[in-house]
């Protein structure tokens, strides 16, 4: 039966586990040049619309290892929306390739997408969300403390697409999530609510950074500014000024906190070159295993189409 890969929310706390240990095993696997091959001889549509470096480069290489063949599909060439509607591209590509990578601006696009297509669909970052590389972080966070139930996280700064990710985790995960932003910046109100709802973990929202990291075992952080809102750079700066990742604030976290950023890094303003290079960031660890979770998301998801 054919799965999509949407968000977090729509997986099973057993099904987050699985993909985390399927994750660690296609590390491994890879690490002895030895991945399954899901996708031999099949062909993957990555559908962008948004610019890339981690996503593109990682699905490009992730595809080919898994024996498959990556088309990539600019907005330019596509049109979505424009030159064709999304109902008739999915049906097209369905019928075209095996499976479809796509990363957009709204969330009801990829929905769109998926709802018409016969193949899975994989959401590779919309405004809204940003699920694998969520994932990808907690394959570090495994690998970094050896687990991550009640793990206590503090994000600081703009409530983006990362920051409902990790809310829709928490939803499957029980953990200790902090989140210190702006009044004017906060998460997505339904995804908050239904974090809190849910019960499976503690969540805070606070506007005082220090009660966030204060022992926290991870600190994260992304820019202030994300795709699409480039043009409030400077508003946001200002509202978040106080939520800078440093030297300083680091002292408050645990003595063995690790520091997280999704990448790319707007230096000197959310994080300091102190801190992303120093001896407790693990932020190109982050990088590299967006490769071996999406791999594994890749094959779960093809294993269910058969």
């Amino acid at each position: 039966m054919k799965r999509d890969f949407l968000s977090i929310d729509k997986l099973s706390s057993g099904e987050v586990k699985d993909l985390l240990t399927g994750a660690k095993v296609m590390k491994h696997m890879t690490s002895w040049g030895n991945s399954p091959k899901p996708l031999k001889d099949l062909s993957v549509a990555m559908l962008f619309r948004k610019p890339s470096l981690r996503t593109k480069v990682s699905f490009d290489v992730g595809i080919k290892e898994l024996g498959g063949h990556p088309i990539y599909l600019s907005d330019k060439e596509v049109g979505i929306g424009k030159r064709e509607s999304p109902k008739d591209i999915a049906q097209v590509l369905s019928r075209y390739v095996n499976l479809i990578v796509m990363r957009t601006f709204e969330q009801k696009e990829i929905e769109e997408i998926a709802e018409y297509a016969s193949i899975p669909v994989i959401n590779a970052l919309t405004d809204l969300l940003h699920p694998c590389q969520i994932m990808g972080d907690a394959l570090t966070i495994l690998e970094e403390k050896g687990y991550i139930d009640n793990i206590v996280i503090a994000y600081l700064g703009d409530g983006n697409n990362i920051t409902n990710s990790w809310l829709n985790l928490a939803k499957k995960i029980p953990m200790d999530l902090r989140i210190a932003t702006s009044e004017e910046t906060l998460p997505n109100e339904d995804i908050l609510k239904s974090a809190k709802e849910t019960e499976v973990s503690e969540i805070t929202i606070t506007q005082d950074p220090l009660e966030a990291v204060k022992d926290a075992h991870v600190i994260y952080t992304d820019v202030w500014a994300s795709m699409g809102q480039k043009d409030a750079a400077e508003s946001q700066a200002i509202k978040l000024s106080n939520y800078q990742i440093n030297g300083k604030l680091l002292k408050e976290a645990a003595p063995k906190a690790i520091v997280m950023h999704c990448l790319p890094a707007e230096r000197g303003k959310e994080i300091t070159d102190e801190v992303m290079d120093g001896p407790q960031s693990v932020v190109f660890n982050q990088a590299e295993n967006r490769l071996h979770v999406q791999k594994a998301i890749i094959n779960y998801l093809m294993k269910r189409q058969k």
